[in-house]
């Protein structure tokens, strides 16, 4: 019954697959940015970079691009200094009514009062993928900046991924492509923090399940290439047995992944297809369904949100490969 309900809910986002404007760019490519808080706001600058281990200064034809500069009004942090997470598939900022509302989602985003974002489903999925997003909604309603990801000018994401941030957090970002019968992709960032430093997986896997299988091992190997740091994944799994083989397979880094909330379908929750897992475990606390009148409205799922305890970092890392 529940695959039933899995596949008739989730129809309209099997659309095949995309044009592949993204594959020329291989699974290395980074990009570097950096915000700052002026007297009008927040400011983003971004460097792409295209060396091929990040390391040294990049090289490439797009070693020296300028930096792009967008300007965010800059809405105050909550009173409470506990730092915040969210996963929100926003499903192109189109309703379960069926209306494109990106207001809405802005809306749903402003109430969970998060740090830290992971989006899916920010760009068109057939045809050029243009963003989905109103970023001066985002501006106005969450005080988060829009991390530049999209090769595109008026794209928002790396395959569907997007994040948003905190403007005085300072993050370098790598664009991972991920195996499988359908174009998908993933969004590692490394991030610096008042509380320490961190790294967000944010990712939105297949509907094969034979393909959420390999991009789950892809993505703990591409967590093992990088350095040491509290880990923190995001996105739409696209699973909800907790003895499935990805889950199995991201078990080996984070630990089992057990009741999780239920955010799909976001009108009557039955399947927990988003995630928020940690590494070390102890770190995430709080992981719950955001279920209000609006975000039962806004997507046809619902976000999860999670409080992060940095101090809670374990001495030692287990194997990821």
């Amino acid at each position: 019954m529940r695959l039933g309900v899995l596949r008739a809910a989730r129809a309209s986002v099997q659309e095949g697959v995309a044009t592949g404007e993204d594959s020329k760019h291989g699974p290395m490519r980074r990009r570097v940015f950096r915000v700052s808080r002026g007297s009008a706001g927040a400011y983003i600058g971004i460097r792409t970079e295209d060396a091929t281990d990040g390391q040294g200064p990049p090289t490439g034809p797009n070693a020296h691009r300028p930096m792009s500069i967008h300007p965010f009004p800059a809405k105050p942090r909550r009173q409470d200094a506990t730092l915040r997470v969210a996963s929100y598939n926003v499903h192109k900022c189109v309703g379960t009514d069926g209306q494109y509302r990106p207001d809405r989602v802005a809306a749903v985003i402003g109430e969970i009062e998060a740090d830290i974002v992971a989006l899916q489903e920010v760009d068109r999925r057939f045809g050029r993928r243009i963003g989905r997003l109103d970023a001066e909604a985002l501006g106005r309603e969450t005080g988060l900046v829009l991390v530049p990801v999209s090769d595109l000018p008026d794209g928002h994401g790396w395959h569907g991924n997007a994040l948003l941030l905190r403007p005085d957090i300072a993050a370098k970002v790598r664009r991972l492509n991920l195996p499988g019968a359908e174009p998908r992709g993933a969004l590692i960032a490394e991030l610096n923090l008042p509380e320490g430093p961190l790294r967000i997986v944010a990712a939105h896997l297949g509907l094969l399940r034979s393909s959420r299988a390999r991009q789950a091992d892809a993505l703990l190997h591409a967590i093992a290439e990088g350095p040491d740091l509290p880990t923190l994944l995001l996105g739409d799994l696209n699973e909800w047995r907790e003895d499935s083989a990805p889950l199995r397979t991201l078990s080996r880094f984070f630990g089992p992944a057990r009741h999780a909330p239920r955010s799909f379908p976001a009108r009557l929750p039955m399947l927990p297809l988003d995630r928020i897992l940690g590494w070390p475990s102890a770190i995430v606390r709080r992981v719950q369904a955001h279920d209000s009148w609006l975000a039962r409205r806004a997507s046809d799922h619902l976000p999860l949100t999670a409080e992060v305890d940095l101090p809670a970092r374990a001495a030692a890392k287990p194997a990821a490969a």
